[in-house]
């Protein structure tokens, strides 16, 4: 298999996972081409967050998509935050093919996360922002307005409090003078970690989370928060669409979904062994490169 890998475009913490990852493509016998066009059949790029030395992943992928050519996507895991990285193709979330159909709850078991029994921890709606230059938020309206969305048809509802959440790299205004009990609360990036913030601190007084697709609804399941999210969520399976039952929410079965999630990141280690390539090599054999 002939793949373009392009760690050139990739964030700083990004080196030594493409590094570990091209020595699996290597190590499995494929053509490897290392930042540069090479007519492959497949890509993998960093993200599909169009920003800073990602922005030229865009080209990559437009590239790729437009030809019907798939384009496999490495980004920063949302179970165990720079521990474990996602691996998926065409795409990131829900939206990626992550060849996790057939699998067993022993993986699951290596992450060490007890799913806490649903329940809130508070009356707090938090609302959680995502960055608008993700191609994740392509068919949604600018940030502001969408806040805006969400806090009407919440109070169709109830008249608890909202908390309106930012991204902690996307600064959005929001008059919340106009409603009642809303206000901001931006997140405090942890400072012993490389980018994680204060949001198992907020979830102690939530009653639910509401997010589009992004990782804070995962951590609000783990937490047994219930959450509000898009079909572009992975943790759809497990979450709400409607606010209708706000006061009431679903809190289904999460075994089943916590044990297809754990195949959708992995270990550095793990990668330069080429389990999640070997994963996803025979996936993009099957149903893409046929």
């Amino acid at each position: 298999m002939r793949v373009e890998v392009w760690p050139g475009f990739g964030p700083l913490n990004s080196k030594e996972i493409f590094q570990k990852f091209i020595n699996s493509l290597q190590n499995s016998g494929d053509e490897v081409h290392i930042n540069r066009e090479a007519n492959g059949d497949v890509a993998v790029i960093w993200s599909v967050l169009w920003q800073g030395r990602m922005r030229q992943n865009k080209q990559v992928w437009e590239r790729f998509r437009n030809s019907n050519k798939p384009v496999v996507v490495i980004e920063v895991g949302g179970i165990k935050r720079n521990e474990t990285w996602k691996i998926g193709i065409n795409g990131v979330n829900r939206e990626a093919d992550f060849a996790n159909e057939n699998v067993d709850e022993n993986r699951w078991k290596k992450f060490g996360i007890n799913l806490r029994p649903w329940g809130q921890t508070g009356d707090d709606i938090i609302v959680c922002g995502q960055h608008t230059d993700s191609h994740q938020w392509r068919n949604n309206p600018p940030m502001s307005k969408w806040f805006d969305q969400q806090i009407t048809g919440i109070r169709k509802y109830t008249d608890r409090p909202i908390v309106i959440r930012p991204h902690p790299r996307n600064s959005v205004f929001i008059d919340t003078n106009k409603y009642q009990n809303v206000k901001i609360v931006r997140p405090i990036r942890d400072q012993k970690t490389y980018d994680d913030t204060d949001l198992a601190e907020r979830l102690k007084s939530a009653w639910a989370v509401v997010s589009h697709s992004s990782n804070p609804a995962m951590t609000a399941v783990f937490s047994g928060i219930p959450v509000y999210v898009s079909e572009s969520s992975l943790s759809y399976d497990v979450g709400n669409t409607s606010f209708a039952n706000i006061n009431n929410p679903a809190m289904p079965e999460r075994q089943t979904w916590a044990n297809r999630l754990a195949y959708t990141e992995w270990w550095i280690d793990e990668i330069e062994q080429g389990i999640p390539w070997n994963r996803i090599k025979k996936q993009l054999k099957e149903k893409y490169l046929k």
